[in-house]
């Protein structure tokens, strides 16, 4: 492992920020969940996710990093309010072939007094699949204890319907590359409202990832997807700020508008 990645998995090497994923119906917004976001150093080429991401995996150190990370957003979590669900991204290749990940976990769980039922697993992959029985018994194991599975990126590169068959998540995340321009775009459309029902058909929820406009909202909301992370709503924020936003009364959409901030990040392992 270069030296260059030790210091990123170093403690103190990475940062997590937390997005909120809201509930919309009926015109307002409620706090459902948040997504942990990690970043590098501020200042180096490593603060941008994909960029730190990226690197991670030319040098094939996914189990590595994976356990930095959900050390560092696990501590970063207990400063979230206490019912609140968070997720955080692992890679498939990490599931498959490290048979002491659960165990890990539960032990990092416990150590921060959380329960695993708050706890989504994101499912991020960029090589060919890795559905192998170590992967399923991996999966079989972590909703045993209650963490729930949720598949990023439905629609791009790996993350295909073949994943959605094997893994049978609990979340389907839409990437933000179809809700961009979704509504003047209708094949974006198209596949937003195909993914809708094949989570719906499987017993999915499906969030839309990206939302960044009252009109990508609004087409989000059209097709039958009511969960949505984006911009729109509020960009990432430390774990401290979270409290804030979960206190907030109903959320309209121009209350909601509200909790933007310029210093917003985003990205994350995917």
């Amino acid at each position: 492992m270069s030296a260059a990645l030790d210091r990123l998995l170093a403690p103190g090497g990475l940062t997590p920020m937390f997005q909120p994923v809201f509930q919309v119906t009926a015109g307002t917004a409620q706090l459902a969940s948040v997504e942990a976001l990690v970043r590098g150093p501020a200042g180096s080429n490593f603060e941008r996710a994909d960029v730190l991401f990226d690197y991670v995996r030319r040098k094939r150190a996914e189990l590595e990093t994976d356990h930095a990370c959900l050390s560092t957003i696990l501590a970063a979590a207990t400063l979230l309010p206490g019912h609140l669900r968070f997720s955080a991204n692992v890679h498939a290749v990490t599931l498959s072939r490290d048979p002491g990940f659960v165990d890990s976990l539960l032990d990092r769980l416990e150590a921060q007094r959380l329960s695993p039922s708050r706890l989504t697993l994101e499912i991020v992959e960029h090589a060919p699949a890795f559905a192998d029985d170590a992967l399923f018994h991996t999966l079989d194991v972590l909703r045993a204890i209650g963490v729930r599975i949720a598949l990023d990126d439905v629609g791009l590169g790996m993350s295909n319907y073949r994943m959605v068959l094997d893994l049978r998540p609990d979340f389907l995340k839409i990437d933000r590359y179809f809700v961009s321009g979704a509504p003047s775009d209708e094949g974006r459309r198209i596949v937003i409202e195909s993914i809708e029902l094949l989570g719906r058909r499987f017993g999915a929820r499906v969030i839309a990832e990206g939302a960044e406009t009252r009109e990508e909202v609004d087409a989000c909301l059209g097709l039958g997807v009511h969960l949505i992370q984006g911009h729109y709503f509020s960009g990432a924020l430390p774990a401290a700020a979270i409290g804030s936003v979960a206190q907030s009364d109903t959320a309209s959409d121009a209350g909601a508008r509200q909790w933007r901030t310029p210093a917003a990040v985003s990205g994350g392992v995917a």
